[in-house]
């Protein structure tokens, strides 16, 4: 039931939020008031170099000492504020969104490939599994997090992301089905570069999480997409897989489907169902990730959610419906559905 849509701008031009709040708006049918969000790529350009870690407190005097001293222990905080919003009657302010613009010291872990990232990840699940009372909802370089419990209109005006520009955008209306509305539990979930918003159930999620559980991270946010997230984190950017061949590490093939291929095709797809067989996940859905220099959407191996994609010019928008996005651009040039568990993919440039 949930509704989606993301959009690229590929030659990285700034959009700012207004079109996309009523593109969302348009698919409110598909949610029920419980939750909706948004995510912006280049949102900070004045703090472009800093991991934009922000964070949902419950009582910000009690809890915010803790996060300043972890912070604290392994770099430097450069700029830190409270998130501005805006009174809503139909918001209510139950969390305190704050953002901290955050510099690692890769010194302090000499022995990772990529240990800025790798310092912020272990912050993120330290935090969100030790300190209560504080959540990290977002911790990437240059993107911003906009989400809580409300139809998406007023969550969009609850933060004015009109006042927001960026040259990638993502939006969710959910429809909570096995898990409560609440502000975490909203989409787009985050970590890093790497936001996912999610349309329908991934059943897999028991053996998801123990999978990716094993690699340290450690889900908190009571809802099967936060796996989405942690997964694409760890197979494009811990075991260096192209985003491409995560999409097929996650939704693929049938095996009959891979006993009817050439030779070189069928190994490469044997090797990544063995090696990657509890990431695969199951069940009826339709995703879009969204890295710092591109969006990928694909569906289930039957598609068993909606997923429409459309083209203007370098804009790349991957929807639910084609109506939401119609709504943000009325004079599409190209309008077309990708095939079950196929990847559509936009990048910067390309």
């Amino acid at each position: 039931m949930c509704g989606i849509i993301a959009v690229i701008d590929r030659a990285g031009c700034p959009m700012d939020g207004t079109k996309i709040r009523s593109a969302l708006s348009m698919m409110d049918e598909r949610g029920s008031g419980e939750g909706a969000g948004y995510a912006v790529y280049g949102a900070f350009p004045e703090f472009a170099d800093y991991y934009a870690i922000h964070v949902f407190f419950d009582a910000v005097h009690e809890s915010k000492a803790a996060v300043d001293r972890e912070l604290g222990n392994w770099g430097t905080v450069v700029h830190e504020e409270e998130v501005p919003t805006y009174e809503n009657r139909n918001i209510r302010k139950v969390h305190t969104p704050w953002r901290y613009f955050f510099k690692p010291d890769p010194s302090l872990m000499p022995r990772s490939e990529t240990p800025e990232d790798d310092i912020v990840m272990h912050l993120v699940m330290k935090i969100n599994t030790t300190i209560p009372g504080a959540l990290v909802y977002a911790s990437g370089k240059n993107v911003a997090i906009f989400k809580a419990s409300g139809w998406p209109e007023d969550v969009a005006d609850f933060y004015r992301i009109q006042d927001y520009s960026g040259y990638i955008w993502l939006a969710h209306n959910r429809y909570p089905t096995n898990t409560p509305g609440w502000w975490g539990g909203a989409h787009p979930f985050n970590l890093l570069g790497w936001s996912v918003v999610h349309n329908g159930e991934i059943t897999s999620y028991g053996t998801n999480r123990r999978f990716i559980e094993s690699y340290g991270y450690r889900c908190t946010m009571y809802t099967d997409t936060e796996v989405v997230a942690y997964l694409f984190d760890l197979l494009v950017r811990r075991h260096g897989l192209s985003p491409e061949m995560a999409v097929k590490a996650l939704a693929p093939p049938f095996w009959d489907d891979i006993d009817r291929m050439d030779k070189k095709e069928r190994t490469l797809y044997t090797a990544i169902r063995l090696a990657y067989g509890s990431a695969m996940m199951n069940g009826p859905f339709a995703i879009v990730v969204a890295q710092r220099d591109g969006i990928v959407g694909f569906t289930d191996r039957i598609k068993l959610r909606p997923l429409v994609c459309g083209t203007a010019g370098s804009r790349l928008y991957i929807s639910s419906e084609e109506a939401a996005i119609r709504t943000m651009e009325p004079g599409l040039e190209e309008v077309f559905m990708p095939r079950a568990g196929e990847p559509v993919i936009g990048r910067l440039g390309k």
